[in-house]
This record gives structure tokens, sequence and C-alpha cells, in this order.
């Protein structure tokens, strides 16, 4: 089966694997060789005229730099670089592993840490490499990583540069191939746009099954559970979260007005285009599947009567989902 065959989607079944792999990646250094830590497979059943498969992977995170980059740049690589010692080496691993097996390559954001020259440029060549689709996230347009308030303006002041790395629109856009429309939508920010919407109903009126791709997870009651669990109820990191629960996340009063932004509870308080947004995608039987990441973990859950939401683990350690769609 070609790399270019999408397929019908319409549910979901998970096989609960969990595959070591041993593939010849090597770190930048090229002494050590890594194999993916976790692959789990995911037999989703679609109705599709000719079985396919694809690799979904999310949060890389590439941390390069080099003399076009100041120094300021410089020194946050080498501090981010050591939370992601192995990203490279997995992400060569991951596409290798796609290589031997023919599979489609999915990423749903934070392929880059920080917005760098370099970073941009290995994107453009690794991602020109073979058959891509993207979604960004919220990392793809950080210039410092936790500097200042993200936002539309803040996207902006990258957007064309990072755009230009990218083989498809980063804010919206979608791929039909063979009766599945695979739609990439940007919620880096824990949000969601009227245009998007918008854009998205165009989508539905082509009558196609939909399989989404976005960074952050959209809202789910066990999954906001399990997060809040695990962080002693700091956030949620979920786009959507009903307002009565994002009031209980992380926040310092004490902080300046002009620093509030860097309150949780601030940073992913759903507006109203964005809770309008959820509301109606629920409704709508062509949607099938939700693949995301940005929480690092794996993670499923029914997010609506027809779609799962898949969260992959991070693949800066070793992360992906093999989906097989038949």
């Amino acid at each position: 089966m070609k790399r270019r065959e999408f397929l019908r989607l319409s549910g979901g079944l998970f096989l609960a694997s969990q595959l070591p792999m041993f593939l010849n990646a090597k770190t930048e250094d090229g002494k050590e060789v890594v194999g993916m830590k976790e692959i789990r497979k995911i037999r989703i059943e679609v109705g599709a005229s000719k079985p396919f498969s694809a690799l979904h992977l999310s949060d890389s995170h590439f941390t390069r730099v080099d003399g076009r980059d100041n120094e300021r740049k410089h020194k946050l690589a080498q501090g981010r670089s050591k939370i992601f010692p192995k990203a490279e080496a997995y992400f060569d691993a991951a596409v290798n592993y796609a290589r031997e097996k023919d599979l489609l390559l999915l990423h749903t954001g934070d392929l880059i840490d920080f917005v760098s020259a370099a970073n941009l440029d290995y994107v453009k060549e690794r991602l020109g490499e073979g058959k891509w689709f993207a979604s960004a996230g919220n990392h793809e347009y950080s210039q410092y990583v936790g500097e200042a308030r993200e936002d539309a303006a803040y996207r902006a002041q990258s957007y064309d540069k990072v755009q230009a790395a990218f083989p498809n629109d980063l804010t919206f856009a979608s791929c039909v191939i063979n009766g599945v429309n695979f739609v990439a939508v940007d919620d880096g920010y824990y949000s969601f746009t009227k245009r998007q919407q918008k854009l998205m109903k165009k989508e539905i009126k082509k009558g196609f099954p939909i399989v989404m791709l976005c960074h952050v997870p959209i809202y789910t009651p066990e999954h906001c559970k399990a997060q809040l669990a695990s962080n002693g109820g700091k956030c949620a990191y979920m786009t959507g979260a009903p307002l009565e629960i994002t009031e209980t996340f992380q926040c310092d009063p004490s902080l300046p007005e002009e620093e509030q932004w860097r309150n949780r509870s601030v940073q992913q308080r759903a507006d109203k285009p964005t809770l309008e947004f959820i509301a109606w995608l629920k409704k709508q039987p062509l949607l099938k599947a939700i693949l995301c990441g940005h929480m690092h973990t794996f993670y499923q859950e029914q997010f609506s009567p027809t779609a799962i939401q898949y969260t992959v683990a991070a693949g800066y350690n070793g992360g992906a989902y093999e989906i097989e769609f038949v």
C-alpha cells in the first residue's frame, strides 16, 4: 500500500500493543544507537476499500541552532537540549520504521522546541523526504519558550518563516485522499477561532469522513481528571475545559496585570468561539477520529458518538501510534 493512500474511517478499536523497536538511529555524536521505546498499535475500522497504516508522531522538540542565531538562542538551546537529548535520534528511528513499512507520516505539533533558523531548515529538509501531513503546536511559534503571552499577535511575529518550512498550511489544512478528509486545525494556544469553524463547515459539506489533527487534546472528562491527578490539580492542558474547571487551575493573583497571562487559569480559559466550535464538532457524524499530542503520554477517550480522541506519547522520548485503517 502506498503512503498516499488514505481510506475511510468510522470507528476505533485499540489493540494494546507495546512494541520495543531497535532501529539504526543515532544521537548527534554518532555513538549511541536508540530504538523507539513504545509504538502502540491501533486498529481503526473504517470500511476502507484497501487497508493502510500510518505512523502518528508528536512533540519531537528539535533544539538546533547555528551561527545565524544569537547568543540568547544558543543559551536556550543548550538548556533545552538537556531535556530532549535524544529527540533527533528517536525521530530518525520513527522515520526509518515508517519507511520500512511504507507508512504515511502524521505529526501533531511541537516538531520544534523553539523558532531558530537551524530548526526550520531541518524541518524543511526532513518533511521534504516523504509524505507528511502536520498540525502546529504551541512551540512552533515559541521564540524563547515562556517569554511572553502566546496569542495571535505573538504567533504572527514568526508565522511566515515557520509556515515556509512546513508542507501544509499550519492554521487550517485539509487533504482528501481515497475518500477520507484529513483536517489539521491549530489549537496550540488552547483555542479555536470563528474562521476555523467556518472552514471546518466547508469540509463537512464535502461529505467525506473526517480525521482531525490538532496539537492540544480537546476536553474530555476522564482525560481531564487524569491530568489534574498527575500534576496536583495545577491544570489540565486541554482545549475547551469548562469554566468551572479552569477556575480551579493554578493562579497567583499577586502577579501584576501584565503578567496575569502566566497563570494557567488564564492561559487555558476557553473563549466563546472555542466552546461553540467544540459543541458543534461533537454533533458532526462525519468526524471519525481526533489525533493529538501535547501531553507527552498515551491516552484514548470517546470524544463524540462517532469519534475517539487518540493522544500520542512524546516523540522525543520514543513514543508513537501505528494506526491500521481497515
